[in-house]
């Protein structure tokens, strides 16, 4: 890591450490630090969604949320693109692209189960709120697995 603008290597080296914790953590609120947030909304092209907790809100209340944030960490087929532009400057931008690279190194190891455990998340949260609107109308409904 080498020390940038707005941020020394020590700090760079911080921050990738608080990453991994929060991945290892299955994605914790606890583990979702203040200076983990800053970079992501300073330095890896997310918007702040109000304040730290809007942010983790909109990103690790719903799991489908969650699978679409991991991508922007998964470097696998190619530079990964800003989930919210669309755009690989976050990833290439000299100034922070080691630490942004080093993240998305550490992510590869936890991207597949945590994508995992996401997707089941949103299939289960999205079963419950089919049922309780069926039952909102006196209805209800045996929902299947598929085979």
């Amino acid at each position: 890591m080498k020390d940038s603008k707005f941020m020394t290597a020590e700090e760079k080296e911080k921050v990738l450490r608080q990453w991994e914790l929060f991945l290892k953590s299955g994605l914790s609120k606890e583990q979702f630090s203040k200076g983990l947030y800053h970079h992501l909304t300073q330095h890896c092209s997310f918007i702040a969604h109000y304040d730290r907790h809007g942010f983790y809100a909109t990103y690790f209340d719903e799991g489908e949320n969650t699978a679409r944030f991991l991508t922007q960490f998964d470097n696998s087929n190619g530079v990964p693109k800003s989930v919210e532009y669309g755009m690989t400057y976050w990833y290439t931008d000299p100034e922070y692209h080691d630490l942004n690279s080093e993240m998305c190194q550490v992510a590869s190891k936890y991207i597949p189960i945590l994508t995992k455990i996401a997707k089941g998340r949103q299939l289960e949260r999205d079963r419950g709120r089919a049922l309780a609107l069926l039952s909102k109308h006196g209805l209800t409904a045996t929902i299947a697995e598929e085979q």
